[in-house]
């Protein structure tokens, strides 16, 4: 092959994974301009190597499939899981696509390369305030629903604790329910115990939560109660009073 060849689609590669990575970095992600400008010039060169090595004509498509398997190694080291939660999975897609902008610079379809940039890129930007407008939307019917790990808070008299406990777990078994730990805390407050248990629910639903508020309002011996979720900006808060 010609140098000249070889050389534009090398630049090619690596100038359509680095405008990937550009977006990428200004919103701070994980694998940023060089991450993806790496990803898909990797990609151009051993697609090159499989098709012009060896002393002769090859097949790139050999190569080009384990590029497509061995990426998958690359985008699991940037999905992380905390508690219900998992991030890094659009991260994960993207360098997974920045790969194939890679493999068809390197196989020589520069317009095609430059066609899945632009489709990147605008998935990463014009998709994002439609799938955050669709998580907004109140209609919940036929929706899944994310899961959810939830923080119940019951605080009662001292000498009240025992039985408190048990209604407490009693209040939040459900089925939906997956309770990790119970635990009782001392308070400020003179003689006052706070009842902490904590729990997963495989999908959200916060209405379950105020139904055991609700049950656990009518109990004399409780002044407070309060459940959190994970994300502070989605949390309830169920006062009884002194």
């Amino acid at each position: 092959m010609d140098t000249t060849v070889i050389l534009l689609r090398v630049a090619l590669g690596l100038g359509l994974g680095a405008a990937v990575g550009i977006e990428r970095q200004w919103r701070a992600r994980i694998a940023g301009l060089r991450t993806n400008a790496l990803v898909s010039l990797g990609a151009t060169l051993f697609v090159i190597m499989g098709a012009y090595s060896f002393d002769g004509p090859g097949d790139p498509t050999r190569v080009a499939a384990q590029i497509v398997s061995g990426i998958g190694f690359l985008g699991a080291g940037v999905i992380m899981k905390q508690g219900a939660s998992v991030t890094g999975l659009n991260t994960a897609a993207t360098l997974w696509a920045t790969a194939a902008v890679g493999a068809l610079a390197g196989g020589g379809m520069y317009w095609v390369a430059v066609i899945g940039t632009v489709a990147i890129m605008a998935a990463n930007t014009l998709l994002r305030p439609l799938g955050r407008l669709m998580d907004h939307q109140p209609a919940k019917t036929g929706r899944e629903l994310p899961s959810a790990d939830y923080r119940f808070e019951v605080t009662c008299r001292e000498d009240a604790e025992a039985h408190v406990r048990g209604l407490t777990v009693q209040a939040i078994t459900r089925p939906e329910f997956r309770l990790r730990s119970v635990q009782s805390f001392d308070t400020p407050g003179a003689g006052q115990v706070k009842v902490v248990a904590e729990l997963t629910a495989t999908e959200r639903d916060d209405r379950l939560l105020e139904a055991a508020v609700s049950r656990l309002s009518l109990e004399p011996l409780v002044t407070h109660v309060r459940w959190t979720v994970e994300h502070p900006d989605n949390q309830g808060l169920f006062d009884l009073g002194e």
